[in-house]
């Protein structure tokens, strides 16, 4: 298991790092939160693998397809200078049982085999209860925003091992602050 020595910060896409967007598939439509480009900005100068994780049921509800789903990663690639490592997202109904699904851990499965990436060193992001589930059930740290659905999640969620922040900036802060205090230990 030495191999996995990559941390990273898994990120929710809609709500967290990009405005809320119901079934989004349309690339001008995406719009970052104001401070989310310094927000990663900030997680790789402390050597953070930056990867994005999503449910996107609009692919299994015939929406739209998984071209609209890379154009809108592409779009957010090209606003945040290509910073984003990798991208991952789930195509199927909330009902169809599947492993990729958040709160399943499919999809941080496969980014973990793909990049090295040590959990035990690494956060999940996200403004859904769901989001900060699929982190604290694998063993990371877990960071609940206030944007999106935040606000209302929060009271959902109770009290729990997760910290909260009010957006994504204040989240990458917190993050490093963690990570600093952990070092000086």
């Amino acid at each position: 298991m030495s191999d996995f020595n990559n941390k990273a910060v898994f990120l929710d896409r809609d709500g967290t790092l990009i405005e809320e967007v119901n079934f989004l598939s349309d690339p001008d439509q995406v719009s970052l939160f104001p401070g989310t480009v310094e927000a990663l900005r900030l997680l790789r100068s402390k050597g953070f693998l930056l990867v994005v994780i999503t449910n996107q049921s609009g692919v299994g509800r015939g929406l739209f397809d998984e071209s609209s789903v890379a154009s809108v990663h592409s779009r957010i690639q090209k606003l945040t200078g290509d910073i984003i490592d990798a991208f991952y997202f789930c195509p199927h109904l909330p009902d169809e049982g599947c492993e990729c699904r958040k709160p399943s851990d499919g999809m941080l499965r496969s980014a973990v085999s793909d990049l090295s990436i040590d959990l035990g060193r690494s956060w999940m992001v996200g403004d859904k209860e769901l989001d900060v589930m699929t982190g604290l059930g694998i063993g990371m740290r877990a960071i609940l925003v206030r944007t999106g659905y935040g606000s209302q999640h929060e009271t959902r969620i109770g009290e729990s091992s997760h910290f909260v922040a009010d957006e994504i900036k204040q989240a990458a802060e917190l993050i490093v602050a963690i990570e600093d205090a952990d070092a000086n230990r």
